[in-house]
């Protein structure tokens, strides 16, 4: 869809900094440099809109808007936060957010989590398994991102559930996956599985503390204001 093509190149480009806050675009010269009508560029400012990454405005026409009023919740937003040249802060931003939710929906999950959430999870570690078995890198993140997802839906808070996209971005995003070093999938597998075998037997205390130990295996982040590694990219581990 043409104005998705549209909310996607202005959405990195906001977010990256190309396009300013306090920047003007004008519908008819925008339908003109992208090639689209005005109302393809009409159906993309209104989804950007809604991400408050642009504000419209009488006479003012479309603005940039400044970081402070962007959705940051929204995966999108991440998604190209996490692009960007703020990817290691909004890396660590998201580290905080997960180093306190995911313990508590996995606490949460222990009591309430059905047999086919189970049983989901459960899927999510072997798939983790199987893709490293194989050396399939992109499968074992998807599965990864997927287990984490399930986690935050199983606790039943649908405030956490709402945070499984946004976690989703986290896990599968480039970033992340340079920085990702530290364990080898061997030793995070297991740590999932621990996840999942506390939750199956009730043991909220014990589910809590293994979603804890998923994220502390993960490698410190840099310093504020460094870069992420351009080039690094971890080696997906076979093992029998």
């Amino acid at each position: 869809m043409l104005h998705h093509t549209v909310i996607q190149r202005w959405g990195a480009d906001i977010v990256s900094g190309a396009l300013p806050a306090g920047h003007r675009i004008g519908t008819d010269d925008a339908a003109l440099l992208l090639g689209v009508s005005r109302t393809v560029v009409r159906e993309a400012v209104r989804v950007l809109e809604s991400m408050g990454l642009l504000t419209v405005r009488q006479r003012l026409g479309i603005t940039v808007a400044p970081a402070e009023r962007w959705n940051t919740l929204d995966p999108n937003v991440s998604r190209w936060r996490l692009a960007g040249p703020d990817a290691a802060q909004h890396l660590r931003d998201l580290t905080e957010l997960r180093a306190v939710n995911e313990p508590l929906a996995a606490r949460r999950a222990a009591s309430c989590a059905s047999s086919e959430q189970i049983v989901a999870l459960t899927t999510a570690v072997i798939g983790m398994a199987s893709a490293a078995r194989s050396g399939d890198e992109t499968g074992y993140v998807l599965h990864d991102a997927n287990f984490h997802r399930l986690l935050l839906v199983s606790s039943g808070n649908p405030l956490l559930v709402d945070l499984g996209g946004l976690v989703g971005e986290a896990v599968v995003s480039p970033a992340a996956r340079r920085l990702n070093t530290l364990c080898t999938p061997t030793e995070m597998i297991a740590l999932h599985a621990n996840a999942v075998a506390a939750i199956r037997s009730g043991d909220s205390l014990a589910a809590e503390y293994a979603a804890r130990a998923i994220l502390t295996a993960h490698p410190p982040l840099p310093d504020s204001g460094h870069q992420l590694p351009a080039q690094a990219r971890p080696t997906l581990l076979v093992t029998a």
